[in-house]
């Protein structure tokens, strides 16, 4: 099989005609044979899709023909395999939910810093350096000078910046996040309660992988993903994390070999929460999949689920 492209993007922008943009796009994406999914709102475009070297060539020259689209934030890695189970291609209230009303990174957003200025603000003592990833992110690998800000979604970020920063303290802040685009709504928020020098890593950690010097690189651990893949490691290669099917946090190689984790039913995060009937009936099902997929059918719920 042939390698598989993933292809991850994003762009604020107005979109009124979304509705005839999905339409559009989801004929695309099943033409060319591309899963993952595709996010539209009314401020712009958000998503990471999967498929051929053709197929995902083909989406990027349908969006490049309609000619709003110059400024796609657009990054690739690979896989061996497909990532994605199925296309969707949805609408929703906004790219990426931060639920701040009004919020608008068009508008006015931070300034964005490039490998060699991102390595400055981590070496700048007076420069605070905020994660805007969640905390099960973060566990799979960070930037050691980053402050984490504790949230288990982006939605919690902005009650995260009126309990623990303040602008007269914190005059030169510093953000990342995996693709960028959390930083766009991020910076904007941060300007927007008076904070004066606000950055954020252009393209995210994924860019950084892709663009810094090996010998420079200050990243540690991998990068979490939000497909089958679950991580990708410094030269954007699926990573050794799998994601655990029973809480969906993502679980090491190291902890996979914990008499806590077992396949399906329970790992180190969840074991605790856990009752032994839940495992018991957890089992149950697995074995169930497992017959069905032996047969070559499938069980009704895959036993694979995409990333979140």
């Amino acid at each position: 099989m042939s390698e598989i492209i993933v292809a991850s993007l994003y762009q604020f922008l107005p979109l009124p005609d979304r509705e005839a943009l999905r339409d559009r796009l989801l004929r695309c994406c099943q033409s060319l044979g591309i899963k993952g999914t595709l996010l539209l709102a009314n401020e712009g475009i958000n998503g990471t899709v999967a498929g051929s070297r053709g197929g995902i060539d083909g989406l990027r020259a349908e969006l490049a023909a309609d000619g709003r689209f110059d400024g796609l934030e657009y990054k690739e890695s690979t896989a061996a395999e497909q990532p994605f189970l199925r296309l969707k291609v949805r609408l929703k209230r906004e790219i990426v939910s931060m639920g701040v009303p009004g919020a608008d990174p068009t508008r006015r957003v931070g300034r964005y810093a490039d490998v060699d200025r991102w390595h400055q603000l981590l070496d700048d003592p007076e420069t605070l350096v905020i994660d805007t990833r969640n905390d099960y992110e973060i566990a799979v690998g960070r930037f050691d000078q980053a402050l984490a800000p504790g949230t288990g979604h982006f939605r919690e970020f902005p009650d995260f910046v009126r309990r623990e920063l303040d602008p007269a303290r914190h005059r030169r802040i510093a953000m990342y996040c995996t693709g960028g685009i959390r930083c766009e709504k991020a910076s904007h928020h941060l300007l927007e309660q008076g904070f004066e020098e606000v950055w954020h890593l252009r393209g995210g950690i994924l860019r950084y992988l892709e663009e810094v010097n090996p010998a420079h690189n200050r990243w540690r651990g991998e990068c979490f993903v939000f497909d089958d893949r679950v991580s990708v490691d410094h030269q954007l290669q699926p990573g050794e994390h799998r994601l655990c099917r029973a809480c969906r946090h993502p679980v090491s190689a190291e902890q996979r070999r914990s008499p806590l984790y077992e396949e399906g039913i329970s790992c180190p995060h969840c074991h605790a929460r856990q009752s032994a009937a839940n495992r018991e009936r957890a089992r149950a099902r697995r074995h169930q999949v497992e017959l069905a997929e032996a047969r070559g059918g499938q069980h009704l719920g895959p036993a694979k689920a995409a990333g979140a």
